[in-house]
């Protein structure tokens, strides 16, 4: 009787460890559409509506579901808060320390990280070229991380089944 459940409780595991690599392969197109849009949101903050930076950020945020939000707002709080921390320093502290939070890859937050270097120290017409080129490059994993998710996503599912079938095999 213990032998059973102990079976099946490896089957559960195996199983539900398949499926969680699986969901994540199909957040990361998810949220890297989402981190395009708050990167469109942030363009139409600075280009049309000459929002100042920490103020278009919080815009940002709210338009955008966590945990991606809580990058734009947590730089916000940065670039506002008493440490006195420019607006690049502010960013990529925000960038590295939230990134964990996402399905999001490194090649995404070097993406990131580069355009934080160029936002706030240039004029509105450089800002908004950065922008539109991160958001270029952002496409292009998107597409990249779509053909992932169709290629692999299936096989996660079946190989943390497979995997749990092979321990409890041996367990026998």
């Amino acid at each position: 009787m213990i032998k059973l459940l102990g079976a099946v409780l490896i089957l559960f595991a195996g199983t539900m460890i398949g499926f969680q690599q699986a969901a994540r392969l199909a957040a990361r197109p998810r949220q890297l559409r989402q981190l395009a849009h708050a990167l469109q949101r942030l363009e139409t903050e600075i280009g049309y509506g000459h929002t100042p930076l920490p103020e278009a950020l919080v815009r940002t945020a709210e338009a955008v579901p966590e945990p991606l939000a809580q990058l734009f707002r947590d730089t916000a709080d940065r670039v506002q808060g008493p440490e006195g921390l420019t607006f690049r320093e502010s960013w990529e502290q925000a960038m590295t320390s939230g990134w964990g939070l996402t399905a999001l890859r490194q090649t995404e937050q070097s993406v990131m990280l580069r355009l934080g270097s160029t936002l706030g120290i240039s004029d509105k017409e450089d800002q908004l070229k950065h922008i539109h080129l991160a958001l270029l490059q952002l496409k292009a994993e998107e597409d990249t991380a779509r053909e992932d998710q169709s290629r692999y996503e299936k096989m996660w599912k079946s190989l943390g089944v497979l995997i749990a079938v092979l321990v409890v095999i041996l367990m026998v």
